[in-house]
């Protein structure tokens, strides 16, 4: 199968073979099934190309593998899980391997054995894959499973190292997650950001160093856009530490196989950060991720009203954002920087919420704000944004930005998909980047000007003029020397975001009324 390329029509073409073998498969089952089938491939060919290259070192006489005629030596390095584990490679037992499943594919209880494989991997590599792949294939139809099996293995990737795209698996495994989540909706963003949003936020962080961390990590895409930054600008991958953390324990399982299909090392821990924060010491130099927007019942009722992480206040009980927001500058180093996807609502939402963005900004912490164009998101609607937080402006390599934020309006920086779907074009990632990196003062762009309608830095007394509320729109298009007026969409973004606030005002008082009377026993 042809895999040259990098337009996708190789990836498109495989998924719409894959979904077409679906059957009565239900896709958030049929997720799990495929991409647990790409991961055994994979394996299965590392494991092939690494057992030949084995075989060859046997007979050459300046390898510690070699051992001339000795057939039962040469065998018995070609079982040795070290030979193995020392090149980053999983062991994989005869009965797992993919030319068995093949040679099995006709058999009615090829489920039970590909389950049976999955266990086997697991057994022999249990540091890295203890009850971690998925076990569920004895549920799906036979020819759905030799369907899947036949179209992979078509498939020739030797773990990248023969192939003219040394990350074809990566991208495969990428789109189809990808993929899944646009057929699964709501359900599919809790694990996947759409990789032209995320590019934006690796391209404005920089990660070329230190400890990156994502509290909601979901499938690993952060780690992977970061990854592939590295490696594009030349950095040394050795210098970078990886932390991760999601509460969903199937997504878990997907991001895990994502890093490993890069060869990414990473310290990923199960569990819901508010709740049961796995990294509590842990103080990163570049925070990236994206948290599920709006999040209502979030662990408040979990969490002590002393703790130290809500420095700037405990956040309403039915919206997580300013949860989420505080709980990564808790986890920043002294210079650290993060960037996180946020809701529109964020920006300029008054009562509790706005009273702890006012103590971020007058703690100088916010370092930009980003307007995003609508329609980015496969999974809802809402309306979107980037918030930029630095502990270190003060003490940045190029230029001292105190009581200094950038403002940017991007919304008409998009191309249109289709109707209901916009993304961000390279040049788009680019132009919002090279702003920031302006701002910040790097050598490699051109020196930093406010422009109208799209850029402006502005002061912490500027803001504090503006109540507090960072819609970039407030900012970047007003002429403050002959006008006052707010922009329509800013007004109807602000007055959405008071909506909201009542709303939840209301509930939380329901709540109240309904407490008080099932004291008074009705």
């Amino acid at each position: 199968m042809a895999i040259n390329g990098d337009d996708g029509k190789f990836e498109k073409s495989l998924w719409q073979s894959a979904e077409g073998l679906r059957g009565p498969v239900e896709s958030a089952e049929y997720k799990h099934i495929v991409l647990g089938l790409l991961f055994e491939k994979y394996m299965s060919d590392a494991f092939e190309q690494r057992r030949e290259e084995l075989r060859e070192l046997t007979y050459d006489e300046d390898s510690m593998y070699y051992c001339g005629d000795d057939d039962e030596e040469r065998q018995f390095i070609l079982e040795d899980k070290d030979a193995y584990h020392g090149e980053n490679v999983f062991y994989v037992p005869e009965e797992a391997r993919w030319e068995f499943l093949i040679d099995n594919a006709t058999d009615p209880d090829i489920g039970a054995k590909i389950d049976d494989a999955m266990r086997a991997i697991e057994d022999e590599n249990p540091d890295r894959l203890d009850g971690m792949l998925p076990k569920r294939y004895s549920r799906i139809p036979q020819d759905t499973l030799e369907g899947l099996l036949n179209e992979f293995a078509e498939l020739d990737l030797g773990n990248g190292k023969d192939t003219q795209d040394e990350d074809v698996f990566g991208r495969v495994y990428e789109y189809f997650i990808k993929e899944f989540a646009r057929q699964e909706g709501h359900r599919g963003g809790e694990f996947y950001t759409p990789k032209h949003v995320v590019e934006l936020l690796v391209e404005i962080l920089e990660p070329f160093e230190g400890r990156i961390f994502d509290p909601f990590c979901g499938s690993g895409g952060m780690f992977v856009q970061s990854h592939k930054f590295l490696k594009r600008k030349g950095g040394d991958e050795s210098q970078v530490s990886i932390f991760g953390q999601e509460v969903n324990d199937a997504t878990w399982r997907i991001c895990k196989m994502n890093l490993y299909l890069r060869g990414i090392d990473g310290n990923i821990q199960l569990g819901d950060s508010i709740r049961s924060d796995r990294f509590p010491n842990l103080r990163a130099d570049k925070i990236i991720t994206n948290p599920p927007f709006n999040m209502s019942e979030w662990g408040k009722d979990t969490v002590s009203e002393d703790d130290s992480r809500f420095e700037y206040g405990m956040p309403p009980s039915n919206n997580a954002n300013f949860a989420f927001i505080q709980h990564m500058i808790s986890h920043l180093d002294d210079d650290g920087m993060a960037g996180t996807v946020m809701a529109n609502g964020s920006m300029s939402v008054q009562g509790q919420e706005g009273e702890i963005r006012k103590e971020i900004i007058e703690e100088d912490l916010l370092d930009a704000v980003i307007a995003l164009p609508g329609e980015l998101f496969y999974t809802t609607s809402i309306p979107v944004c980037l918030w930029i937080i630095s502990k270190g402006k003060d003490s940045d390599s190029y230029r001292n930005r105190t009581n200094e934020t950038l403002f940017i309006n991007a919304k008409d920086l998009y191309e249109s998909i289709d109707r209901t779907q916009n993304r961000l074009t390279e040049e788009h990632i680019q132009t919002i980047a090279d702003t920031v990196r302006a701002y910040r003062g790097e050598d490699s762009v051109d020196d930093y000007q406010d422009e109208t309608g799209y850029c402006k830095v502005a002061t912490t007394d500027e803001i504090a003029d503006n109540d507090y509320m960072v819609t970039p729109g407030r900012y970047v298009g007003i002429d403050r020397d002959t006008s006052s007026e707010v922009p329509y969409e800013v007004k109807m973004e602000e007055l959405s975001a008071e909506l909201r606030e009542q709303f939840q005002r209301s509930n939380e008082l329901q709540e109240d009324i309904e407490a008080n009377l099932e004291e008074l026993g009705f």
